[in-house]
């Protein structure tokens, strides 16, 4: 879970200087045409007619043939759906979130003062005892509306430790199996309690490894909250290499701690040759450096494969993303938590969080504004290590249809998602899962 180094409150802002391609749209002009209502054909195809990609002025026919754009003309019989002139765009993907932890759809949840992690640690735990709804329901509800708001994959951090057991992860699980027509799903088995700090949280860990219920093995400031550098990441490392898991840890410190634990993930991770599957998650040290010393760990990073998240609580949090991408590291943007004992806001809504992430790094131009819907599209993509949805020959057919004008208006107005496809397949419409 974030927390800033002065103040753990998560007001989550993200910058990136990635202009998005609003060109390479499939466009199925000349699709034949098949009877409205009518079933899918032999290979599975749907044509959404009459669609902007990415704010065409011209509406088009977007054809899909088994889950995937095409730039064929649709087979005889294919199902037809009209989207009335709508923008098509791709779907959003929310690269850091917390479903186990929230009381989304629940009672109201009165906060009380807490100044350190280990204060909302506490929180967490009364929180999770005072819920009458189980994890995999909390979870659902949650992951179900991220859903509805165009949302075609995440990677869900759940709290792994002795006050909860693996309830998190399985209780996340259960939720990614109820929405796995609609929803790729990466689960973290997260030590927020600490690795060592708690006893008992590393025997969890590596149960939850050896389980194949997550994907990933997470950390959490293994020097300033753990205080056990080498021993958390020898340990969370060795799970990664023994099970076959990828690592995604949380990094709060701002200071040399940072920069010396980001060392030490880029050590481990040469050495067992983990290239690809390491995440550093916050990393709020990166945006205090030089030029210079920014460029030294950028590349090393870059040459490594490790991705960073970010969910940045304040300006002078967000990444450097424009730098980090000269060097190829590749960058995703998430919810952190939502309406749970941290904080009282969130809405697992990308589109949202992307338009936080212009306001408060106060982006008003059209390229730094679609630059923003990218962080929160392909940017979580690269991290997850999913293909692009950008809606070219191939690419999956996961998309919303939303009303508007263009990509920078859309991200400042945040329209309905009035259908998301997921696949293909129409999986929400008009803000209720189909």
């Amino acid at each position: 879970m974030t927390s800033a180094p002065s103040s753990p409150s998560r007001r989550a802002v993200l910058a990136t200087a990635a202009t998005v391609a609003a060109a390479g749209a499939v466009l199925s002009a000349g699709a034949a045409p098949a009877a409205a209502g009518s079933r899918r054909g032999p290979r599975d195809a749907v044509v959404f007619r009459n669609v902007r990609p990415f704010g065409a002025r011209k509406p088009v026919d977007l054809t899909v043939v088994d889950g995937r754009i095409s730039d064929r003309p649709a087979p005889k019989g294919a199902e037809v759906i009209d989207g009335g002139g709508r923008i098509a765009l791709p779907s959003l993907v929310d690269a850091h979130i917390h479903p186990d932890k929230t009381s989304w759809g629940g009672s109201w949840v009165s906060r009380k003062p807490a100044s350190t992690i280990a204060e909302f640690v506490a929180q967490d735990v009364e929180l999770f005892n005072s819920q009458s709804r189980s994890v995999a329901e909390r979870a659902y509800g949650l992951m179900a509306h991220a859903v509805t708001r165009g949302t075609r994959a995440m990677r869900a951090h759940a709290d792994v430790a002795p006050a909860y057991g693996l309830a998190g992860p399985e209780g996340i699980a259960a939720a990614r199996e109820r929405l796995e027509h609609a929803l790729d799903v990466q689960i973290v088995a997260f030590p927020q309690h600490g690795v060592f700090r708690t006893p008992g949280t590393a025997a969890l860990l590596e149960e939850a490894a050896r389980s194949g219920v997550v994907d990933h093995i997470g950390g959490i400031d293994p020097i300033s909250f753990d205080n056990a550098l080498e021993e958390q990441l020898d340990f969370v490392f060795g799970l990664a290499d023994r099970y076959g898991v990828g690592v995604d840890i949380h990094l709060h410190d701002s200071d040399d701690k940072g920069v010396t634990v980001l060392r030490g993930i880029i050590d481990r991770t040469r050495a067992l040759s983990l290239q690809g599957r390491v995440t550093v998650s916050h990393v709020f040290c990166l945006p205090r450096l030089s030029d210079a010393e920014l460029g030294s760990l950028a590349r090393e990073l870059g040459d490594l494969d490790i991705s960073l998240t970010t969910v940045a609580p304040s300006r002078d949090l967000v990444l450097p993303i424009a730098r980090l991408r000269e060097y190829g590291v590749k960058v995703g943007l998430g919810s952190d938590g939502v309406r749970d004992s941290w904080s009282p806001f969130g809405n697992a809504d990308m589109m949202h969080r992307a338009h936080i992430l212009g306001w408060v790094t106060d982006m008003r131009l059209d390229e730094e504004l679609s630059s923003c819907y990218d962080a929160a599209t392909h940017g979580g993509s690269d991290v997850m290590g999913l293909a692009r949805a950008d809606l070219t020959p191939g690419s999956p057919a996961d998309f919303v249809l939303v009303k508007g004008e263009c990509v920078p208006q859309i991200v400042v107005d945040m329209p309905q998602r009035d259908m998301v496809v997921h696949g293909g397949t129409v999986v929400a419409r008009d803000g209720g899962l189909a």
